[in-house]
């Protein structure tokens, strides 16, 4: 919770992951996220799972240190309400449809220095969702063990959706890039970022899409061996399965002196005619003979003298968890500066809440603040943004167009 955005405001109208992400970000860097939402909760605002008095945990913590706003969207006053408190607030972030209310030409009318980010399924308008988005970016066919069949291998679908936070993450820098265009040129900006488009770009970046058409077909599967480079789970005598990885020469030489095998590695190179200190290509081609000698290496140790011998040659390494064994693990949690105490969270339940994922050492970070109650802010935000006397605020609500705090 850094001040960096103080004095930047900001309306989110959005469900689910993505858009979401992209305003808890901002918040997180100090800005106001006034999140907008149909009166009786957007599409995410029940998403499982719930706690016993039927709280969200995911919307809690996608929506931390935002300000709600609860109109009803299916009315025309509504709908009005919410494009007048985008246009005076100047910058919005949404995933509604970009020929809804909320379309920018809508909220350009208004304001000619708009700035509006809209999340979307693909470009050509179709609908996405993360996991949809990953079966045709070719992932989830790359991924299982390396055993199977190619011809009759199911896929297998990643339990992160990776695209949607990726999105959200983009979302705000692209933001803050229409923001900064804008106080140089005093030009608004309508900013489209597509789900599909953030998958199979990445896919690009990463050398992915060149790497197909240049050999002319898809990669085979590794199981859980890194592509192109040394690594792979191992099993340790106690049986704890560990993760290493050796990118650089440093990182091989480490492993190779914690696992105590450079005899038998010398042999090996003997035999192969090979030098696997010279990277990763000699290293990859011949991963399955060096995964068989580190796994046999493995088997002489219990975890906790491995994790030792690795930590002390500055290796790459980590101990498999479940998730449940990560919430509860001091090293990642409860002794990471990343987490501040809980804050008064809706559900009522508490527990270790994130500040900005970016650490500044010379600036004072605070503490992590909740996610509000829908309708919270109603009242405030209309009062301070829009001018709206207390008996026209009263009026709204009796009509059923604004709903207050949801709490009770």
């Amino acid at each position: 919770m850094y001040q960096l955005l103080s004095g930047l405001s900001i309306i989110e109208v959005s469900s689910f992951v993505a858009s979401p992400t992209a305003g808890l970000y901002c918040a997180q860097m100090g800005a106001e996220v006034i999140r907008v939402d149909h009166k009786a909760g957007g599409l995410d605002y029940n998403r499982y799972m719930l706690t016993s008095e039927g709280r969200s945990l995911s919307w809690e913590n996608l929506n931390r240190a935002k300000k709600s706003v609860a109109l009803d969207l299916q009315s025309g006053e509504g709908r009005e309400l919410l494009v007048e408190l985008a246009a005076k607030t100047g910058q919005c972030i949404t995933n509604l449809p970009k020929k809804s209310f909320m379309s920018h030409a809508a909220l350009a009318a208004r304001r000619q220095d708009m700035v509006s980010v809209r999340i979307m399924g693909w470009h050509d308008g179709r609908q996405a969702m993360d996991f949809t988005v990953n079966a045709a970016s070719g992932y989830p066919l790359m991924c299982g063990p390396e055993e199977w069949d190619p011809a009759t291998a199911p896929p297998v679908n990643q339990v992160l959706p990776a695209w949607d936070f990726i999105t959200g993450a983009y979302s705000a820098f692209a933001l803050l890039a229409a923001l900064r265009h804008r106080d140089a040129s005093g030009e608004g900006s309508e900013v489209r970022v597509p789900l599909g488009d953030v998958a199979i770009g990445t896919m690009a970046n990463s050398g992915s899409l060149a790497e197909m058409l240049y050999r002319g077909s898809d990669r085979p599967r590794l199981g859980n061996a890194i592509w192109g480079a040394f690594g792979r789970d191992f099993r340790s005598r106690d049986g704890q399965r560990f993760m290493v990885a050796a990118l650089t020469p440093k990182q091989w030489s480490g492993l190779v002196a914690a696992f105590d095998v450079a005899d038998e590695i010398a042999e090996l190179e003997a035999e192969l005619g090979v030098r696997f200190a010279d990277g990763d290509t000699p290293r990859f081609v011949h991963r399955k003979r060096l995964f068989d000698l580190f796994q046999a290496a493995s088997e002489r140790h219990d975890y906790a003298d491995l994790a030792a011998r690795l930590a002390g040659q500055g290796c790459t390494f980590e101990r498999y968890r479940t998730m449940h064994e990560a919430a509860n693990d001091p090293v990642l949690v409860a002794d990471n500066p990343l987490f501040g105490p809980s804050p008064a969270n809706p559900s009522g339940f508490g527990y270790p809440a994130t500040r900005s994922f970016a650490h500044m050492p010379e600036k004072q970070v605070g503490d992590p603040r909740p996610a509000p109650y829908l309708g919270q802010h109603s009242e405030e935000v209309l009062a301070e943004r829009l001018g709206l006397s207390s008996g026209e605020i009263g009026r709204l609500i009796d009509a059923g167009t604004v709903a207050l705090s949801d709490r009770n």
